[in-house]
């Protein structure tokens, strides 16, 4: 379960990097009910999306060459230098490590396997305001070529801890993954290993963000009306409830899931 009383290793913040700024606000606002408030053109742009006043994740221009629309995935961290560090030493690569104000320090990530994630040092900001409720985030997913180097590296890097459990169909398996603190309770993501060819449309391995919504088949109406794209589903499964696999008309990736009751 995803909360925000963030402890290390956990998802504490995400923002989407678009190419047309009032139409991202605009689509969002339309399948989620999220309002966008810009930081003005000292930020680039950049500004929070919220539902109900508490703010659930941000938007801002593509700053990075070669850089495709997608969700971004922040995690915790007590040290954002360490853990860039402890990137290098795992495989990984540094983007950009970046104090921002007095709100806390960011560092831009990617794994072996060229997935794309960052970290946050915690100043005056802590992070998501709102999770685990309809418009909200509430689960993080790997799309990777190596799921075994995966758990490797994120171990190394978060200490995070994963627990295997089969694919229908005999499909492999999927890693679901708990921080170092907290265990199997505060389990707020998963790994799932794909071929390549599975993966050139994105680019490579990414992460995505899973976003909760009451009705599954209506927030899919939503996306395809307001431009974006059905990639998967909706599909029921069992233990997990509906969900869809979407992206926004920029191509950036999200699942929305309604979860299973039981």
């Amino acid at each position: 379960m995803i909360t925000t009383d963030f402890v290390p290793g956990s998802p504490c913040w995400l923002d989407l990097g678009s190419p047309d700024l009032d139409r991202a606000a605009e689509f969002y606002r339309s399948v989620f009910g999220w309002e966008f408030s810009s930081m003005g053109p000292d930020a680039g742009g950049y500004g929070f999306f919220q539902l109900d006043g508490r703010v659930v994740g941000a938007l801002g221009p593509l700053t990075e060459e070669g850089a495709r629309s997608a969700w971004t995935v922040y995690y915790t961290v007590p040290d954002a230098a360490a853990t860039a560090k402890a990137v290098e030493q795992a495989g990984g690569a540094v983007r950009e490590l970046a104090d921002v104000g007095d709100e806390g320090r960011m560092v831009q990530l990617t794994d072996p396997q060229g997935a794309r994630f960052a970290a946050w040092q915690a100043g005056a900001f802590p992070g998501l305001q709102a999770v685990n409720e309809p418009g909200a985030l509430m689960w993080v997913e790997l799309y990777t070529t190596d799921t075994a180097d995966a758990k490797r590296f994120y171990g190394d890097v978060f200490g995070w801890t994963t627990t295997e459990t089969p694919l229908p169909g005999g499909g492999g398996a999927y890693a679901m993954i708990s921080p170092a603190e907290g265990g199997e309770e505060r389990m707020q993501g998963g790994m799932m290993q794909l071929a390549a060819e599975h993966l050139a449309p994105a680019g490579g391995p990414y992460w995505h963000p899973v976003f909760q919504v009451t009705d599954c088949d209506a927030a899919v109406a939503a996306v395809t009306a307001g431009g974006g794209e059905l990639r998967m589903g909706p599909d029921d499964a069992p233990g997990v409830g509906r969900l869809a696999v979407c992206t926004d008309p920029f191509g950036a990736d999200f699942v929305v899931l309604v979860p299973d009751p039981n």
